[in-house]
């Protein structure tokens, strides 16, 4: 019965994960394309998903979006920063872009 339960707690992340990325790219799409570390092909595809498509795809057992850090290391620069001042937003959005280009150059290749 818990099982069932993660399972029916990651189907509605996923919706939510699909509706807002669809909005994010009706919004910016630059933007959004940066942010969810998508391709061109992949923002297409998103967009053009209908009510019935989006709901298959997020009723997989498997979370669709995925964990921005690359590792514990980078995560503790975030979250233990003794300089934070207010920064840990920013450094989080730096250390997260350098790797969403590295992911897309590889996907290139």
């Amino acid at each position: 019965m818990k099982n069932t339960n993660h399972l029916d707690e990651i189907q509605e992340l996923n919706l939510a994960y699909l509706l807002l990325a669809q909005r994010l790219l009706n919004d910016d799409r630059a933007a959004a394309m940066f942010r969810l570390k998508i391709d061109e092909e992949t923002a297409d595809l998103l967009s053009s998903l209908g009510a019935a498509q989006l709901t298959r795809l997020a009723r997989t057992n498997q979370l669709l979006c995925h964990f921005g850090f690359e590792g514990a290391d980078q995560l503790r620069q975030v979250v233990d920063n003794p300089r934070d001042n207010g920064l840990s937003q920013f450094h989080a959005s730096l250390l997260m872009a350098g790797r969403g280009a590295v992911s897309m150059s590889r996907g290139g290749e």
